[in-house]
């Protein structure tokens, strides 16, 4: 790969995506086979003024090797410098870049429900840390090919280098960095995003009725006023950053308690290093209370046990099917790339900063007005090529919003 492009990307990631600045602390979470990239994306930090750049490698080898092998009890021990890591991130604030390359099936053939169960009880230690950053921190989180990753996605590639190198190409055109001019090219996106959201804001709906010929049947309630939001997004302190490189949604966290029917899948969904697919989600009064899988249930199922709101709805995005992403006709089996290529919803955590004037509200009393509240987000893709999408407005007014898969305005 030519190196001026991925020097290119390196920086629409930290001066477009997290938007590092003057005097401020950066975590780099990414796997020890990124290094080199790793070190692109350090010393862009360092260009752009960062005081100091700290990196938390991860392995899924390890993480296979200690779900297979370590008793629950001793995986679900919290170290004390694990606690103090996450210490530091509530206390530092520093921004935080993910560079995802991850094996869509590394982690196959773990015990799904034991993995889940661990991180129920790791939760209870480390998940007011959580709350102690939500919504006060700059973030991002970028693509970045590894060999494994590749080769799921290019299994006709003759070699490795080969799939790593289609997947690069992939990656830098869906992220508009394909010319290097990505931090250019994403202030226009940025623009067209923002308009979409706008008209949607200016609608004020209370509903969405979702409708395609593979069995998607459901309706979801939305809370007037709430946000659509598309592209970047500011912290409490006023910072700007781009939470997805690549994005194509305009988003919004639906009212708790208020979704009723079928949803069906249109893509696969990569959880954990888990393949599910083909697979469906009941609601009733909000929480799904029903799940099928051809591939992956019993991950499936796991999601809906994480805590007490991981069952409910905690996102509605839209996103066009003729999508740049879905149009490369590649299945990215990586859920920032797969999300971004057709509409889908989210289990889980909602999105308070959606709510008006969360700042002066509070965490808590937003969660009490209808957004879900937890420690989980999964993301899965129901757009397809038919889907319809109607919205009610609060004066009963019905709006069409999606026809045959895309925009209807």
């Amino acid at each position: 790969m030519n190196e001026s492009l991925l020097q290119s990307y390196a920086r629409l990631i930290v001066r477009t995506g997290a938007n590092v600045s003057k005097g401020q602390t950066v975590v780099i979470r990414a796997l020890v086979s990124l290094e080199d990239f790793v070190n692109r994306v350090s010393e862009e930090c360092y260009l752009a003024g960062a005081k100091r750049v700290f990196v938390h490698w991860q392995s899924q080898k390890l993480d296979r090797t200690d779900a297979l092998h370590a008793a629950e009890e001793d995986l679900s021990f919290v170290p004390p410098f694990e606690e103090d890591a996450h210490r530091f991130m509530a206390d530092e604030l520093p921004v935080l870049i993910w560079l995802d390359g991850e094996d869509p099936e590394g982690l196959s053939g773990v015990d799904a429900a034991k993995v889940a169960r661990v991180q129920q009880a790791k939760n209870k230690v480390l998940g007011k840390y959580r709350a102690m950053t939500e919504n006060r921190m700059q973030w991002t989180i970028a693509g970045v090919p590894t060999k494994e990753w590749a080769r799921k996605v290019f299994p006709e590639e003759k070699n490795d280098e080969e799939a790593v190198e289609k997947l690069w190409k992939a990656i830098l055109k869906t992220a508009r960095a394909e010319d290097g001019k990505g931090e250019e090219n994403w202030a226009r996106h940025e623009e067209e995003l923002k308009a979409r959201c706008a008209y949607l804001n200016s609608l004020r709906l209370t509903r969405l009725h979702y409708h395609s010929a593979n069995g998607t049947e459901l309706t979801v309630g939305l809370i007037p006023g709430v946000l659509f939001l598309g592209g970047g997004e500011k912290d409490i302190q006023g910072a700007f950053f781009q939470p997805n490189i690549p994005s194509e949604e305009c988003f919004t966290s639906p009212r708790k308690g208020e979704a009723e029917g079928v949803a069906v899948s249109s893509k696969p969904l990569i959880y954990k290093g888990q393949r599910i697919e083909d697979f469906s989600v009941r609601f009733e009064k909000g929480k799904a209370v029903e799940v099928h899988a051809r591939i992956g249930e019993e991950a499936l199922k796991s999601i809906l046990t994480i805590d007490d709101g991981s069952a409910y709805l905690g996102e509605c995005a839209l996103v066009p099917f003729d999508s740049p992403i879905n149009q490369t006709g590649i299945l990215f089996m990586n859920t920032l790339y797969d999300e971004n290529a057709a509409c889908h919803l989210a289990l889980g955590m909602g999105f308070t900063e959606l709510y008006p004037g969360f700042e002066k509200l509070g965490e808590e009393e937003v969660h009490k007005r209808g957004i879900n509240d937890s420690l989980s987000h999964v993301d899965f893709m129901i757009g397809t090529r038919d889907l319809s999408i109607v919205g009610t407005r609060e004066n009963g007014e019905e709006v069409p919003i999606f026809k045959d898969g895309t925009w209807a305005f």
